[in-house]
């Protein structure tokens, strides 16, 4: 899920809080936005926790929230033009670690920390052959859309990547034979492992490629930077993040238990 973005509008001077309020909703650009449900459709949580931090921001300011697709990578000369596009109020980013500066940036935002990091972690079977990542050359890697880690593992290690609809189908894949490794963030991952009926298929890789999750605002709109800044410092008191976590966990084993008609791989 997590790689460097930008999409930040403009208009400090107005404020984009003021803006969204007058609008009635706040729109969080993220890095992916899923496809709206549709009736009749299987329910699926999507890769990361962008949607529900900007859902949870959205929720505090009582507005709608409105998502709209981050214009750009940081670096790869769209971060400017994002800012200057007024798609987006606020954004959710992604930024590796050994990348991040705090504070105000070149392009006239600043990136405040979410609290939420997270690495590329591979799952399987307990009796895999894989050891490391290198491994992973010619074997089937089941990714989700969205999610940060898909184009990486083929480029990297020459693994045959299988993008899935979401977490729940990638993993329930790697459990009926389809895959031979699922890549999620690890933070999540770790979370899953816990569950019991996870034992079997708790073979894992060691994280790496660590990024993290940070608000993107305009560099001179204090009013939405004190928000954000106040907002961070209550998602780290009390349960916020353990009660996310779990949230997420729960909700993608219970998808892949009610999807999976066929025995577990053997």
């Amino acid at each position: 899920m997590l790689l460097v973005a930008a999409g930040v509008s403009g208009g400090a001077q107005a404020g984009v809080l003021d803006d969204a309020k007058a609008r009635g909703a706040l729109r969080v650009g993220q890095d992916y936005v899923p496809p709206a449900y549709t009736a009749g459709a299987k329910f699926r949580t999507p890769e990361g926790v962008d949607m529900i931090l900007a859902e949870d921001i959205a929720k505090r300011l009582n507005l709608k929230l409105d998502n709209v697709p981050n214009a750009g990578n940081a670096g790869d000369g769209k971060a400017a033009q994002a800012l200057k596009g007024a798609r987006a109020d606020i954004a959710l980013v992604t930024v590796d670690e050994n990348a991040v500066r705090i504070g105000a940036a070149a392009d006239g935002s600043v990136l405040i920390p979410t609290g939420y990091s997270a690495g590329a972690m591979a799952i399987m079977r307990t009796d895999t052959d894989i050891r490391k990542w290198e491994q992973l050359k010619g074997r089937t890697v089941c990714l989700s859309e969205g999610g940060s880690y898909v184009g990486r593992m083929a480029a990297r290690y020459g693994a045959v990547e299988k993008v899935m609809r979401a977490p729940a189908d990638s993993l329930l894949a790697v459990r009926t034979g389809q895959c031979d490794a699922a890549v999620h963030d690890d933070t999540m991952l770790k979370e899953l492992l816990r569950l019991p009926e996870w034992k079997k298929f708790s073979a894992q890789l060691p994280p790496q490629s660590r990024s993290m999750l940070m608000i993107r605002i305009p560099a001179a709109d204090n009013a939405a930077i004190a928000y954000a800044r106040q907002t961070v410092a209550e998602w780290s008191r009390g349960d916020f993040w353990p009660a996310l976590k779990k949230k997420w966990t729960n909700a993608v084993a219970f998808e892949v238990y009610l999807d999976q008609n066929v025995p577990d791989c053997h």
